[in-house]
């Protein structure tokens, strides 16, 4: 017998009207906060960027494929990484098809990472992914758009998401096969890329978007930690399953992982 409230076809048909009603007007803000990002200032980037891609070298503007409209999705891959965030991962499964479309509609779809493209390359193949993964190895891309830091700035105190961390301390200090050292659920994760807590920390989930127009490009918006919530597919399901995301701790893996869980 469950334990969850039950009822009539009637009783689920009024509430679930009412329900409709909220989900309308978060509709109506949704809407509204697409607006305000979009009316928000740009600002022009001066500086030259430069990847490395599976075509060789590019720039920035080399990136947008002469497209006026470009977003990067800030993929955690550290240099030293064995492999990509598996939260990264699932979310970066649903980029294939969108990225088509948003391509037919003016608009490229990119991956940046800091590992080198080789690891890159072999992580896509990997994963089965068709979409374009730049590498920003070297360079100061992923530094100056707030999703990666040195260690200095770490063990001083970082700036991400719009606001203040408070030094990353030795008690953290975490690696695989070692016990304790940091959030049990963080150090799960760090493990799953081969490295430890504090270098998984040291690059971050976001997304950014730029405009090119008369040969200047301008950065309009960027995202941070739940900010990238919209793009984690996963968890639009979960939200409308019964339980909802029911979880616990890091529940998920990649994609060709599950069967080794």
């Amino acid at each position: 017998m469950t334990a969850h409230r039950t009822g009539t076809r009637e009783e689920w048909l009024a509430e679930r009207l009412d329900l409709l009603e909220a989900e309308k007007e978060l509709t109506r803000q949704s809407d509204e906060l697409a607006r305000r990002r979009q009316a928000l200032p740009w600002v022009r980037v001066d500086k030259t960027y430069e990847f490395q891609i599976d075509d060789g070298e590019a720039t920035l503007a080399d990136l947008f494929r002469g497209r006026s409209q470009l977003l990067v999705y800030h993929f955690m891959f550290g240099p030293d990484w064995e492999a990509g965030c598996p939260t990264c991962s699932i979310i970066a499964d649903t980029f294939d098809k969108p990225a088509v479309h948003l391509a037919n509609h003016d608009v490229m779809l990119w991956a940046v990472s800091r590992a080198p493209l080789e690891k890159l390359q072999d992580y896509k193949r990997r994963m089965g992914w068709s979409f374009p993964w730049a590498s920003s190895n070297g360079g100061e891309f992923n530094f100056d758009f707030n999703v990666s830091f040195t260690e200095a700035q770490q063990q001083e105190g970082i700036d991400y998401n719009f606001r203040g961390e408070a030094p990353t301390s030795d008690a953290f200090r975490w690696r695989p096969g070692e016990e304790g050292g940091g959030d049990a659920a963080e150090a799960k994760l760090a493990a799953m890329c081969g490295v430890d807590a504090p270098a998984y920390h040291r690059d971050r989930p976001g997304m950014s978007a730029f405009v090119l127009e008369d040969g200047v490009i301008y950065h309009t918006y960027s995202a941070y930690a739940r900010g990238v919530d919209a793009f984690f597919g996963t968890y639009r399901w979960l939200d409308r399953a019964p339980k909802g995301r029911n979880e616990t701790g890091i529940w998920w893996r990649r994609r060709d992982e599950y069967d080794k869980a």
